[in-house]
């Protein structure tokens, strides 16, 4: 079976590039499940129910979120009735909506859980112990389990990645915008990669306009900063999964732009 993951999707520039491009690697890949990290969906922080139903009939079957989950006030109106949308898992209890979701494709079952990382982020439970809380609940029931690690720092994304191999069957990190070449499957049968990359403008600083990110480095003081205009891209990856196992047999690295464009 396959697994495909797109990668944090910044803005209406990232929605095209999905309503693009997604059917079109449905069709190039085959996979059995495609996920998308939707957390910068909404004007570059945030989802709206539209962008994620939007999301659903582009032809995801699931939706994970990150540290912009609540930037769009609106997912409170209906987090809890999404049961395809993700949100971070380590939030403390009695946060909105779930932090993992078990989709049925067929007869295949895949957990998708999304976790957050503490280091340079905000303060939340332990990501390492949540996610065996999870394991504990869902390992019985199916071998197929997929890990968005929301996080900032590499070793943090890497710990994880370490920590779960054999566990589960990828670990993607996603939230840094920028797709990393370390794509490989751990010794114990875990796809692993550091950062998936983002999807949206390709000649903006991880999505925003330029001008508004370099006069916040040269004068420290507020910015309001806007989703770029121009070329876009899409990253991704592809993970290929032994069906009896559960375990990866390959993670390849998606990346469309101008200067790598689509070949079906």
């Amino acid at each position: 079976m396959k697994i495909l993951f797109v990668g944090d999707v910044v803005g209406s520039p990232g929605r095209a590039m999905v309503k693009e491009y997604l059917p079109k690697l449905k069709k190039k890949y085959r996979p059995q499940i495609s996920i998308i990290n939707g957390e910068n969906a909404a004007g570059g922080k945030g989802i709206t129910q539209k962008i994620y139903k939007g999301f659903l009939d582009a032809g995801a079957q699931a939706v994970t979120l990150g540290n912009h989950s609540w930037d769009n006030r609106e997912i409170f109106e209906f987090i809890d009735d999404a049961k395809t949308l993700v949100r971070p898992a380590n939030y403390p209890d009695g946060t909105p909506g779930q932090g993992y979701t078990i989709v049925k494709i067929n007869s295949i079952e895949v957990v998708v859980i999304n976790l957050m990382g503490r280091t340079f982020l905000p303060p939340n439970d332990c990501p390492f112990r949540k996610v065996d809380e999870i394991l504990e609940q869902v390992k019985a029931r199916t071998p197929y389990i997929f890990v968005d690690f929301h996080a900032e720092a590499t070793s943090e994304k890497q710990a994880m990645g370490w920590y779960l191999d054999g566990k589960v069957t990828a670990v993607v990190g996603t939230h840094t915008h920028v797709q990393t070449a370390d794509q490989r499957v751990l010794p114990k049968g875990t796809a692993y990669i550091t950062d998936v990359g983002m999807t949206g403008p390709y000649d903006g600083i991880l999505g925003m306009e330029r001008s508004a990110v370099l006069n916040k480095f040269l004068t420290n003081l507020p910015v309001r900063f806007e989703v770029a205009d121009g070329r876009d891209q899409l990253n991704g990856v592809v993970i290929t999964v032994d069906e009896k196992s559960g375990r990866a047999k390959s993670i390849d690295r998606v990346l469309i732009n101008e200067d790598s464009p689509f070949f079906e």
